[in-house]
């Protein structure tokens, strides 16, 4: 109470501190200032009755959480919702309906950026499993000690700083599916550990001699080429057949040009709702140089870009400016050849990017006149919003 009194905010800030924020009880019945530890205490059946009544309070809003959760989960990885318009991704869809109720080990391979986290999560939660854990590792995050107690969980004293008994991530899934992102990336060690998990289902703890029983799901993924590196003595044979008893292979955005405006779309919804904007959609303009664009970085890439335009956009669609990718169309050399107009156009847009629309600048990039510039602009229609303010 003196702590209280003498200074709230000194208060206020150690309770913050705590984690989880501890709920505080005050009595509502009136005080001695004068003397703070003689006032009306309220009886031990009031603060049995108000621990009780935030007890359910926190289970109740406990339970609506798990219940977005779950509703969330399910309206995410809900299979007839993941942009498929191509017939590759058709194809990936149809493999995973296939498969999602059994408990066979799956590959996914794929460039970076093409979303095998999303596949392994969309396989999980359609399958009998939805309902347990689903646990992420990626496997070339952490060296390879660190790897392996991550993966398996260690006893106290295992290695120095290890205070306390860690439980693993293969615990953690027990009943549900584990997901190991970049397998290609761990050691031969690690894979033969990982190896009797799927071979026995069954581990020990890293310093332990007690054998663990899992229940486990297993779904892997990487970038690298497994048959390669098992031909260099870097991955292990044995492992390669056991994981890949199903193989999905998500091609890179430049292969699949049928999903890029629908995912384009996709994000733009989402971000619409969660930066609190009304954009309506893409203008022809940017929709090209979207198609044009080869995404090295696949659809991760265009997330990225696509919550960036929703950021910086100003009207009501998103044009080129918004979008923080150059044409790779100049030159663009097709069957028909290319014209002159159509390369100079470009070009006086690639300028005016690249000055931030500062017309000026841009004339002198382009070594011609202001006049000649603007000229130019005018004559191919070329707008940006922060001139139509002038």
């Amino acid at each position: 109470l003196e702590l209280l009194k003498k200074d709230f905010v000194s208060f206020t800030k150690v309770i913050n501190q705590q984690i989880p924020p501890p709920h505080i009880i005050v009595s509502k019945k009136p005080l001695n200032w004068e003397n703070p530890y003689i006032h009306e205490a309220p009886s031990l059946n009031d603060v049995i009755n108000t621990v009780e009544r935030i007890c359910i309070n926190e289970c109740s809003l406990f339970g609506a959480e798990i219940n977005y959760l779950r509703h969330t989960q399910k309206h995410i990885y809900d299979l007839d919702r993941i942009v498929a318009e191509s017939p590759q991704m058709k194809r990936v869809i149809a493999l995973i309906r296939k498969i999602s109720p059994f408990d066979t080990t799956v590959l996914i391979t794929g460039e970076t950026g093409t979303g095998k986290e999303v596949i392994a999560s969309a396989i999980h939660f359609n399958s009998p499993r939805k309902k347990r854990a689903f646990v992420k590792v990626n496997c070339a995050s952490l060296p390879e000690t660190l790897l392996e107690s991550e993966l398996f969980g260690h006893e106290k004293g295992a290695f120095t700083g290890a205070y306390k008994r860690r439980i693993g991530r293969f615990e953690q899934a027990n009943g549900g599916s584990i997901f190991l992102d970049e397998i290609g990336d761990m050691s031969p060690a690690l894979q033969a550990k990982i190896l009797r998990v799927l071979q026995e289902k069954e581990f020990e703890r890293l310093g332990g001699d007690q054998v663990i029983k899992v229940d486990v799901r297993v779904l892997v993924a990487t970038n690298r080429d497994l048959k390669r590196l098992i031909e260099e003595g870097k991955f292990r044979e044995d492992l390669y057949y056991r994981i890949n008893v199903v193989h999905i292979h998500l091609p890179p955005l430049r292969e699949r040009r049928e999903d890029i405006i629908p995912l384009a779309q996709f994000f733009l919804k989402r971000f619409n709702s969660e930066l609190n904007k009304q954009i309506k959609g893409f203008s022809e303009e940017a929709k090209k140089l979207i198609l044009d664009y080869t995404w090295p970085g696949n659809v991760r890439e265009l997330e990225n870009v696509v919550e960036r335009a929703v950021l910086m956009a100003e009207g009501n669609f998103i044009h080129p400016e918004d979008l923080s990718i150059e044409s790779e169309t100049f030159p663009h050399f097709t069957k028909r050849g290319i014209k002159l107009k159509e390369a100079e156009k470009e070009l006086i847009i690639q300028a005016l990017k690249k000055t931030n629309w500062i017309q000026k600048k841009a004339a002198e990039l382009l070594g011609i006149s202001r006049r000649a510039i603007h000229y130019k602009i005018h004559k191919y229609g070329i707008t940006h919003p922060r001139w139509k303010k002038k």
